[in-house]
């Protein structure tokens, strides 16, 4: 057996959510774990490459998983494992944004919801390298740190601004109230 296969069979054999799955597939079918996982793993492939609703399929891969493990963290007492879903999320967010501009052109490739669910489990798998860390460490926080000060003072700016607005909103919708029932009360 390879390393990698290695590796994949020690990760399926880990206690927890996964393995106890798998666990109980696996007393329930006779079917070794391995064939369990990489015959789902080779269905689910092929169901996002030419599958209808892949991309509700790819959207609940990215989001079911991690907000699970995103409310066990907050729930434990470990600070590094709320950090670490912290940063998937926030690369998360910043994916959402890019993708909502691209998505109009990129869904016509053929393995465009395969590829996504990939980075998307790149980004949460548990390994010092995967996605989230990385694009974090290498692309976000160092934009972050540059422009932080600005993006602060406009966002101050248009906090004003908004308190301003709803101000004068107010203000002219109890001005108006009043004038309404002061001429309901002249026509009685």
């Amino acid at each position: 057996m390879g390393s990698l296969q290695r590796r994949f069979q020690t990760f399926l054999d880990r206690p927890g959510l996964l393995g106890d799955l798998l666990g109980r597939l696996e007393a329930a079918t006779g079917v070794k774990r391995y064939h369990l996982a990489t015959g789902t793993i080779a269905f689910l492939g092929l169901y996002l490459t030419f599958g209808y609703g892949a991309s509700l399929l790819c959207n609940l891969i990215g989001f079911v998983y991690p907000a699970y493990t995103s409310i066990k963290a907050i729930e434990s007492s470990n600070k590094e494992d709320d950090t670490t879903w912290l940063t998937y999320w926030v690369v998360y967010g910043v994916f959402s944004v890019a993708e909502f501009f691209s998505d109009t052109f990129l869904y016509w490739f053929p393995f465009y919801y395969a590829g996504k669910c990939l980075f998307l489990v790149w980004c949460m798998a548990p390994v010092p390298w995967n996605g989230s860390q990385v694009l974090y460490r290498n692309v976000i926080r160092p934009s972050f740190l540059k422009h932080h000060s600005t993006i602060d003072s406009v966002i101050s700016d248009l906090s004003g601004r908004a308190l301003d607005a709803a101000s004068t909103v107010t203000r002219e919708a109890s001005k108006a109230a009043v004038n309404l029932a002061q001429e309901s009360d002249k026509t009685k």
